[in-house]
């Protein structure tokens, strides 16, 4: 079992030490500097970009779900991000469209950097990971289907949390306070 742990977390590295700085810091320039941001994935990217949504409210940016039914209209000054790991979805390119359409900045996380739903927005933040599109390729991951994916976006937003919290000055004490007492 501890190879599997090893190969998985050596795979992980791989991928996150692939990503592109400068994509990353677009995104956290996009991310400080809108109004509203609006998440969207579907599956199980969809469960990261919830987590990540959820990260950003705890740093008391006025994030939702797409979806929630608490999700305002986004307009200009607004920031829609989108997961599209294999490169395209109709649902996500459906909202960059509509997005955009409202005067909304668009930002779409994927592996595909030239998929169709990447293309269509405003930037892209690439994560050259093996997804459900290519997992059949017999040189991927000890991880199945688009696992390395997803987890890769969980490293990668926690991080982004952390560069963004010291950016916009908050505190861990006042990022818990914006936790749920609910639990």
């Amino acid at each position: 079992m501890s190879f599997q742990y090893s190969r998985a977390l050596a795979d992980l590295d791989r991928v996150l030490a692939r990503i592109d700085d400068a994509q990353v810091e677009q995104a956290l320039a996009l991310i400080a500097g809108s109004r509203r941001l609006a998440l969207y994935g579907v599956g199980r990217e969809g469960l990261q970009i919830k987590g990540f949504a959820m990260r950003l409210h705890h740093l008391g940016l006025q994030a939702s779900v797409v979806g929630d039914m608490n999700c305002p209209p986004v307009a200009d000054g607004d920031l829609l991000i989108a997961s599209a790991g294999p490169g395209h979805f109709s649902t996500v390119r459906a909202l960059i469209d509509t997005a955009r359409a409202a005067g909304a900045r668009t930002l779409v996380v994927t592996a595909q950097a030239r998929g169709e739903c990447a293309t269509a927005a405003h930037a892209v933040l690439c994560v050259p990971a093996q997804t459900m599109a290519d997992d059949q390729s017999g040189a991927g991951s000890v991880l199945p289907m688009g696992s390395l994916y997803e987890g890769a976006l969980y490293l990668l937003f926690e991080t982004m949390i952390l560069r963004l919290r010291d950016r916009l000055g908050v505190t861990a004490d006042a990022m818990r306070s914006r936790h749920t007492n609910l639990e």
